[in-house]
């Protein structure tokens, strides 16, 4: 008769402790199963001009941060600030891709905020998005030379993701 009452209460239990748990865990630290694996390959149109395109091996052979946006995105507006400075340091190229946006909303939000990217391109659709494991914008990667990634921000960029993750694997990167 014991068995039967505990059996339920020690299950109930470890999913509360699970929970609990779930509770603390900062969302951003969620590893991405494409670390250390090729980024997925895309041919996109830019947003300055449609007509033009930009993939993935257009950056074979050099480090790069690809940084997903979108006006419509309220973190992204937190991260804008420090990905301008960060631009301005010129320690990497910065590509970004506008994601679920419509190119004159895109436009106008950097044009009014300033653009941080070298080019920009646009995935009105977001399979591009999907294929990077996007759920939410802001999120950043960083490539190597091989095309491979080596690191996923997910949420908005932050000083001290910046100065102690993203630079020193850069510099690592390069050799």
């Amino acid at each position: 008769m014991k068995i039967r009452y505990a059996l339920p209460l020690v299950v109930f239990v470890v999913l509360v402790g699970f929970l609990y748990e779930g509770l603390y865990r900062d969302p951003r630290l969620i590893p991405s199963p494409l670390i250390n694996k090729p980024a997925p390959d895309f041919k996109l149109p830019t947003l300055a001009d449609p007509q033009q395109t930009f993939s993935r091996n257009d950056m074979l052979g050099k480090v790069w941060v690809f940084n997903v946006w979108a006006s419509w995105c309220v973190s992204c507006r937190e991260e804008h600030p420090l990905l301008m400075a960060f631009s301005k340091a010129k320690i990497v190229p910065v590509y970004g891709m506008d994601y679920k946006d419509k190119g004159a909303d895109a436009k106008e939000w950097l044009q009014q905020r300033g653009n941080p990217y070298v080019k920009v391109i646009t995935d009105k659709d977001g399979r591009v998005g999907m294929d990077y494991g996007v759920y939410g914008v802001p999120e950043t990667y960083l490539i190597d030379r091989k095309g491979i990634i080596r690191y996923k921000q997910i949420g908005p960029l932050t000083t001290d993701v910046i100065e102690n993750k993203i630079i020193p694997m850069v510099k690592e990167l390069r050799g």
